[in-house]
């Protein structure tokens, strides 16, 4: 079998942090300014009650507090009915050490967020966006995870739309309130798919070491 770090995980890994590093170097030289201006004002221009309300909730859907609950909620499933508790751990691996390497790169780039329009207020830095990472790390996971669960092409094509599309409607709400730019939440789906990528390229390690070693 293929190492793990010659595996496609391992390679993806490569992929997204690369693409993150792009990302954080034209935030870190102002290079994103005329594209980050251009899409808020774009996203904030059909500004509604209505719009303003589903962004509101979507926004406290990716916030931590519920993505704490959710992902208790998601690992007590996978104990209960799936009995993996392997899966277990690369959920909460992957949910907190996301949680820390959001920290850790917001301290790092120290990006202000933006003051164009702003809906509501929030306080700490701006990049990358901890919703952003939060939000795919969460659905990434349980995507990579229920995967294999799950036997109807159907039903992964529903699970994979569904997850990208929560995904996408938490950044958007971030731009949309006026407390990230869209490099923002580009750079925090980066971040987050480079780590989940090599989560899960380390877990297939060791799920493999541990089966061949069970025999």
């Amino acid at each position: 079998m293929t190492s793990w770090h010659w595996s496609r995980g391992f390679k993806l890994f490569l992929l997204f942090a690369g693409i993150f590093g792009l990302i954080a170097v034209l935030v870190a030289y102002n290079y994103t300014a005329v594209f980050d201006e251009r899409i808020i004002h774009f996203v904030q221009s059909g500004e509604s009650p209505a719009l303003t309300s589903a962004a509101k909730a979507l926004s406290l859907v990716g916030s931590s507090k519920i993505v704490i609950n959710l992902s208790l909620v998601i690992m007590a499933a996978l104990f209960l009915f799936f009995k993996h508790r392997l899966e277990l751990l690369l959920f909460l691996w992957v949910g907190v050490t996301s949680n820390l390497l959001n920290t850790i790169l917001k301290n790092w780039f120290h990006r202000e967020r933006p003051s164009i329009h702003r809906i509501i207020e929030e306080t700490g830095f701006s990049f990358p966006s901890g919703h952003s990472m939060a939000a795919f790390s969460v659905y990434g996971a349980l995507t990579f995870l229920l995967w294999s669960h799950l036997h109807s092409s159907a039903a992964r094509v529903l699970l994979v739309a569904a997850c990208f599309l929560m995904t996408a409607a938490i950044g958007w709400s971030r731009i949309y309130l006026g407390v990230h730019f869209p490099s923002d939440v580009i750079g925090g789906y980066a971040a987050s798919c480079a780590w989940l990528m090599l989560s899960i390229a380390l877990f297939e390690s060791l799920r493999s070491y541990l089966k061949k070693h069970k025999k």
